[in-house]
């Protein structure tokens, strides 16, 4: 979840969603939010945005970083590991898990083109005086096209990231073969930054959690 920076022009897809029936039950549990990834900032960012969108929906929710600091999310999941989790969770009481984890990571390269035209006189602020009648304007040498500020063409090329992400919501209170009750996989076309893109990305998959 590092986040490559250039311009604003962000955007959240949702491109599947899954929503099991007993996603009700799982409201009413106390929810351990996880962002899994190794970047700090992304994850504190993430974490916060999601136990915001839940706690204005009347859900329990505590963001992992918070309530434990140490956790390494994205480090490999050993048998040992496995087990510090699950006493984690089981000791403080949580009965549900809301995973966010990158699946793809795309890089592209764009070239952005501007100029190349003609931006035309000062004199358009003066109209209609300066328009008039058809015939004045037509004879004005300011109409002609070969006249006026001309614009120099030029392109920028840059590198960008598009991300997909998958957020997956547990109910621990389940047994195991019923414990998901919901997977949202969006995709995220040229992040800004972490904190503005967790924003996006809460309000693309909050309504999940609607009826």
């Amino acid at each position: 979840m590092s986040i490559t920076l250039f311009g604003s022009c962000s955007s959240v897809k949702v491109l599947n969603s899954w929503k099991g029936d007993n996603i009700e039950a799982v409201k009413e549990n106390n929810l351990l939010v996880i962002a899994r990834t190794d970047n700090m900032s992304a994850r504190i960012a993430f974490e916060n945005e999601i136990v915001k969108e839940l706690t204005s929906r009347g859900i329990n929710a505590t963001a992992s970083f918070e309530k434990f600091p140490k956790l390494k999310p994205d480090q490999e999941i050993t048998e040992e590991t496995e087990k510090e989790i699950k006493s984690i969770i089981m000791d403080n009481g949580f009965l549900g898990v809301v995973l966010t984890v990158i699946k793809e990571e795309q890089e592209l390269t764009k070239t952005v083109t501007d100029g190349g035209y003609y931006a035309g006189s000062t004199y358009y602020g003066y109209y209609p005086r300066y328009y008039n009648g058809f015939y004045g304007y037509y004879r004005h040498p300011m109409s002609y096209s070969t006249l006026g500020n001309y614009v120099e063409q030029s392109s920028t090329t840059y590198t960008a990231k598009n991300y997909v992400l998958e957020t997956v919501v547990y109910n621990l209170d389940e047994p195991e073969d019923k414990q998901l009750v919901a997977v949202i996989t969006s995709k995220l076309e040229e992040p800004d930054n972490a904190a503005t893109t967790a924003k996006q990305y809460v309000k693309a998959i909050a309504k999940s959690f609607d009826k």
